[in-house]
């Protein structure tokens, strides 16, 4: 791993073990091996660390989603993909999302920061609500929108539609963050989820 590479792994694990606000940029350079103003040649401070790590993580979730054969952020694009899945493939995609959310390295420490510091850090409080509330509902709505106005799912209320589709997984996200052990127990909840969903708002092939 280069050096611009330890620092970002180095900073995030910090990070979410102490909070963005209790680490200093003299702690990321101890723990990678160097001294402050080497870092400083690789970026100019904590901030731009944090806007590289941020840039990271969504770089690794854009390469999950191409492997996985969706887009993950344009739901035109993925519109054409979900109405010709069949169930069990829509359960196997929500799957293994779920698991990479949960066990990837900076996705899960990200997650971890940002929950330690929503109640410190206005800022990091609202980058919290827009990663995990405000752009995967923007999202989803959009896709299950285009879907409902294609007729291939059927719903009065798309926002409700939504979050009665997103909010268990979240839910079932975090009880995994809590308690690891729980793994197995969320993935066959959230695999009943799934279907019942398809079964409640219609999803017609």
């Amino acid at each position: 791993m280069d050096t611009r590479r330890r620092i970002l792994d180095e900073a995030l694990t910090l990070f979410s073990e102490k909070g963005y606000a209790n680490v200093f940029v003299n702690d990321i350079a101890e723990k990678v091996g160097i001294k402050a103003p080497s870092l400083y040649k690789h970026y100019k401070n904590k901030q731009a660390i944090f806007d590289a790590i941020i840039d990271e993580m969504n770089h690794r979730f854009e390469q999950q989603a191409h492997d996985l054969s969706i887009n993950g952020t344009d739901p035109t694009a993925d519109a054409e993909v979900y109405k010709n899945m069949d169930e069990d493939h829509l359960v196997k995609l929500g799957t293994d999302l779920f698991i990479y959310y949960l066990h990837d390295s900076y996705t899960r420490r990200v997650r971890k920061m940002l929950t330690l510091e929503q109640f410190k850090d206005k800022d990091l409080a609202k980058m919290y609500s827009k990663q995990y509330f405000d752009m995967p509902l923007t999202y989803q709505g959009m896709l299950l929108g285009l879907l409902v106005s294609q007729g291939f799912l059927m719903a009065d209320d798309v926002p409700v539609m939504t979050l009665h589709f997103y909010a268990p997984i979240y839910m079932l996200l975090t009880v995994c963050d809590r308690q690891p052990e729980r793994e197995q127990e969320a993935l066959g909840i959230m695999e009943k989820h799934i279907r019942q969903f398809d079964k409640l708002y219609g999803r017609n092939f």
